[in-house]
């Protein structure tokens, strides 16, 4: 682990003197190409150099209807091949212009606001909830902080940052709690440069298709050339008239140039390009058109592809005295009431009228009395709260095992409890317990252990499948293509989304642990009937 930078923080002198030497903290990204770079290699096209040698010809021998044709077939086609790359191009750019969060850093003492381009190895960054983490970073200090790597993991589930785990990688985002980082890497160096730097390195080769004419036009050639030669010599030889049969021959290879394959060619892909950006899909090279319909196996991330990304409650299981209202309108008092982490939005989104709407149905005040945090003896957040006749309401959720530890509540019925977890578990669903208690003291104990509330019921909550996804894996198998979901996530919740989406081998999941161990024919055999493969 490096060195800890005091909290004073790098002075300026030092952080411009850094970000000279290493460079802006900025993803790599492909060199934007000029027009005339656009223009050059759609015109090295072996297929277009053929309209283009025939239009030339076509105007040489005196034709000049056929010239001015085959002159605005490569018209359109060059208009449309950068059209759509400019386009392409020009939305890729502010893609990448949204993902340069900006950052609060310690320098000199002071906190600044600065871009996040401008951090450097050793700045210390303050993180807060709902901020994007803008480098990879050492823990310096926390408290309850809680991230969502999902775009690094495809893990939806936050990851408490403490001091099993003091690391923060760019690109995250804070849901909850706070911290103080040090930057260890930036740009190139962090985990998500890396990846970015990585794909640099692939070259687009040539497709099936491409090869394919090119191969076409090359033996065309040379058999128009042969031809031609053969023409010239015999018309020149047989009548002596050399440049007659010089126009001879030339005409007589024109006659073999297939000109419209280019040009039918090229619209079919301009078009199929057009037909998928109205889905939002940009097209930045137009063969990759022909790719795209030649797949036979499609594998597809689940987190935000597959699923919304975005948690949900699916079930709410009450307790014997409470009710399904009841657990949510606890579970949200017990929330952040700007809520970032994904269950505590979703807990506001289930709750009728949200916040506001549990605080009137329970007559309660709208500020919060006091707040227990997450913490190593407790894994649970609880929140007080007056209620109007003077009363104080405490409202607890959390890991099960932890609310039920703190709970009054006997052996008998914390088995139970444990054993509708796991049932929920293994439906791939994300439980946790609410718990709640009334006090007639304002008087409220320093421990979160010491409230002893009563087990009010379970939330279970989900990343739903995002709409038309069934239909599309449906519409896939119909078209003869295999669909496999890779993710970072949780076998069980990668088998139960398998299953909802209708995959054909969603009968098990293959971990990320088994693929290492397996060799030969059986890591063949476990491809080959395997469509779910996590972690």
């Amino acid at each position: 682990m490096p060195h800890k930078q005091p909290r004073g923080g790098l002075s300026q002198a030092e952080a411009r003197a850094r970000l000279e030497r290493d460079g802006p903290n900025a993803l790599p990204s492909a060199r934007r190409r000029a027009f005339a770079e656009i223009l050059l290699a759609t015109a090295r096209e072996p297929m277009l150099l053929l309209l283009i040698v025939a239009g030339a010809v076509y105007a040489v021998l005196g034709d000049p209807l056929d010239a001015i044709a085959l002159g605005a077939a490569i018209f359109v086609i060059i208009a449309l091949t950068i059209a759509q790359e400019v386009r392409s191009e020009r939305t890729l750019e502010a893609l990448a212009d949204l993902s340069s969060p900006r950052a609060l850093v310690i320098r000199d003492g002071e906190t600044h606001r600065i871009a996040g381009t401008a951090l450097v190895v050793g700045d210390v960054v303050l993180l807060a909830e709902g901020d994007r983490v803008p480098a990879d970073g050492t823990l310096i200090e926390s408290s309850m902080l809680r991230v969502d790597e999902s775009l690094l993991t495809g893990e939806s589930a936050p990851v408490s940052i403490d001091d099993d785990t003091p690391r923060v990688f760019a690109g995250t985002l804070v849901v909850a709690g706070s911290g103080v980082v040090q930057v260890t890497a930036t740009g190139v160096q962090t985990q998500m440069g890396r990846i970015g730097k990585s794909l640099q390195t692939l070259q687009p080769g040539t497709t099936a298709l491409q090869r394919k004419t090119h191969s076409m036009v090359l033996k065309l050639a040379v058999e128009g050339l042969l031809l031609s030669l053969a023409t010239v010599l015999i018309f020149g030889l047989l009548h002596k008239q050399w440049l007659e049969g010089v126009l001879v021959g030339v005409s007589a290879a024109i006659s073999l140039l297939p000109e419209e394959i280019p040009v039918v060619l090229m619209i079919f892909f301009a078009i199929g390009a057009w037909r998928i950006a109205k889905v939002n899909v940009l097209t930045r090279r137009l063969p990759a058109i022909e790719a795209l319909g030649s797949a036979s196996i499609l594998c597809v991330d689940k987190t935000g592809t597959l699923t919304l990304n975005r948690m949900h409650v699916a079930r709410v299981v009450a307790g014997q005295s409470a009710s399904e209202q009841t657990v949510l309108d606890y579970g949200v008092l017990s929330s952040s009431p700007e809520a970032f982490d994904p269950m505590e939005r979703a807990l506001h989104e289930a709750a009728i009228g949200g916040m506001n709407g549990a605080l009137e149905r329970l007559h309660l005040q709208p500020q919060a009395l006091r707040e227990y945090p997450l913490s190593r003896e407790v894994l649970a957040v609880s929140r007080a709260w007056r209620g109007a006749g003077g009363e104080v309401l405490v409202a607890t959720k959390g890991a099960p095992e932890a609310v039920l530890a703190i709970c009054a509540i006997d052996e008998s019925q914390r088995a139970a409890v444990l054993s509708h977890v796991r049932e929920l578990a293994a439906q791939g669903l994300r439980v946790l317990a609410v718990a709640g208690r009334t006090l007639s003291s304002q008087t409220l104990p320093e421990r979160q252990s010491a409230l002893a509330p009563s087990f009010l019921g379970l939330l279970a909550f989900e990343d739903p499948v995002r709409p038309g996804v069934p239909e599309a894996i449906a519409e896939c198998y119909r078209a003869g293509m295999r669909v496999i979901m890779i993710t970072g996530d949780h076998p069980l919740t990668a088998g139960a989304i398998a299953r909802a989406i209708g995959l054909r081998q969603a009968q098990r999941a293959a971990a990320g642990a088994e693929l290492e161990s397996a060799q030969g024919e059986t890591l063949r055999s476990l491809i080959a009937h395997t469509d779910v493969f996590a972690r």
